[in-house]
């Protein structure tokens, strides 16, 4: 019998412990190879970890709520194969989906502001380990960031954990304790604006209150960073893509039949993209400090919708490696799996530049925000039929096309209009030269 050791995985580079929030197998329990068997978190993101090999569990080391270093064992397996106890590959670092979760700092923090920094100063410095006074995991720290609450505050509530610990439910029913003190109604009507100039809610009315989830504070986070990092110029071309119109219209079933995949309209995007970047390299970058840092590798990240209303960006790594063939089976693949919530750690590390697909709303164009620490990110808009002007041997004629937007924001302090512009215009170029006779 062999016995494999499944390790805390590391999940940043920052980042040096977690909080176990639930196993999903007990000791005795059966399991198999990357078969789910305990959530973690950190202070950046919630996560599955998988079973790094398939066996019976044989011992849990650390249970839920307790904090633990990285590499540090906290489960054996036993397997039947017959060799020395292994450590369990180190799964690669999780970035949070499409965000980031970094403090922007302001010049002139409003009291509300300062009140907020202060507090969570003073939980960044709370001891991570029991040395005298109370301790607090990653998560419940993160938890009473993002909900202001200050340390005495957090002092003072009653911990259902192991020694007394404070855990995440303990945590959300203090929240929820101190929001029913603070107000007795669910519905609220609209703010109006006091004599000292706060706003404040009143009863009465029919709003209701709908507390973000981790992911969407995450991206509101994130948003707000690249805006206040990023001073954004969008620019924006029309193309007609009549001719990628046409053949994929034409050749959709065959390639189905053929490839067992349905081609849409993103790999064609990604396929023109990876080529203008090509000639344009400088778009391909990214920012530190004063040094412009160019990206060998070109990485596509695709943004997409989840079920929730959130979003992710899953990358398609060396993207101008690849033909459409490929590239259609990554665009699947990586939608497919987001919206099950089966993407890899490495899946949505190292973009290099995004595309969202506007026009899947029907909308038909739109200005993004940078997705950091890119430097340019584009959209493509609805695809419409409109007369246009065709130039012929025989005179310019009027025909129906199939008419579409792009757009590109990008970071104007290193991205100019003339290099945002003609890339935009070569990525435009290159899908109104799409050969409507290639074969599949």
């Amino acid at each position: 019998m062999a016995k494999v050791n499944l390790v805390m995985p590391k999940m940043g580079e920052s980042i040096m412990e977690a909080t176990i929030l639930k196993w999903h197998k007990q000791v005795g329990d059966q399991v198999e190879m990357d078969e789910t068997i305990l959530e973690i978190a950190t202070d950046k993101v919630d996560t599955e970890i998988p079973a790094p090999a398939a066996g019976t569990i044989l011992e849990i080391l650390h249970q839920v709520d307790e904090v633990v270093e990285i590499g540090k064992v906290i489960a054996i397996i036993s397997t039947d194969a017959a060799a020395d106890t292994t450590p369990s590959p180190t799964v690669k670092e999780t970035p949070v989906a499409t965000t980031s979760n970094q403090a922007v700092e302001t010049t002139n923090p409003s009291p509300k502001a300062a009140s907020a920094t202060s507090s969570n100063a003073a939980l960044a410095e709370t001891p991570t380990a029991n040395n005298g006074t109370r301790f607090y995991s990653p998560l419940v720290k993160n938890i009473a960031k993002e909900e202001n609450v200050a340390l005495a505050e957090l002092e003072n509530i009653s911990g259902s954990g192991k020694d007394g610990r404070v855990t995440k439910k303990d945590m959300l029913q203090y929240l929820e304790n101190r929001q029913q003190q603070s107000t007795t109604f669910t519905n609220i009507s609209a703010p109006k604006i006091h004599s000292n100039g706060i706003a404040r809610a009143e009863s009465g009315g029919d709003t209701e209150i709908i507390e973000m989830d981790r992911m969407r504070r995450l991206i509101a986070d994130h948003m707000v960073n690249s805006k206040h990092t990023s001073p954004h110029v969008t620019s924006f071309v029309e193309a007609d893509v009549t001719n990628m119109v046409n053949w994929r219209n034409r050749v959709k079933g065959p390639f189905q039949k053929k490839y067992g995949e349905k081609i849409t309209f993103t790999p064609i995007f990604v396929e023109s993209v990876a080529k203008a970047i090509s000639d344009y390299p400088m778009i391909n970058v990214s920012v530190n400090g004063n040094q412009i840092i160019r990206k060998k590798s070109i990485n596509i990240g695709m943004a997409t919708a989840l079920p929730s209303g959130n979003l992710i960006v899953p990358v398609i790594k060396n993207a101008n490696q690849l033909n459409l063939i490929g590239l259609t089976q990554s665009v699947n693949d990586l939608a497919n799996r987001a919206r099950n919530n089966k993407l890899k750690p490495e899946d949505v590390q190292d973009g290099t530049f995004t595309l969202t697909n506007v026009g899947t709303f029907g909308n038909v164009m739109g200005t993004p925000i940078i997705n950091q620490p890119q430097v340019a990110i584009m959209a493509a808009g609805a695809i419409r039929k409109k007369p246009a002007v065709i130039e012929t041997e025989y005179g310019d004629v009027i025909a129906i096309r199939q008419m579409m937007f792009l757009s590109l924001s990008y970071d104007h302090r290193v991205v100019d209009g003339f290099l945002g512009g003609s890339f935009l215009r070569k990525v435009a170029d290159y899908l109104e030269a799409f050969d409507d006779q290639q074969t599949v």
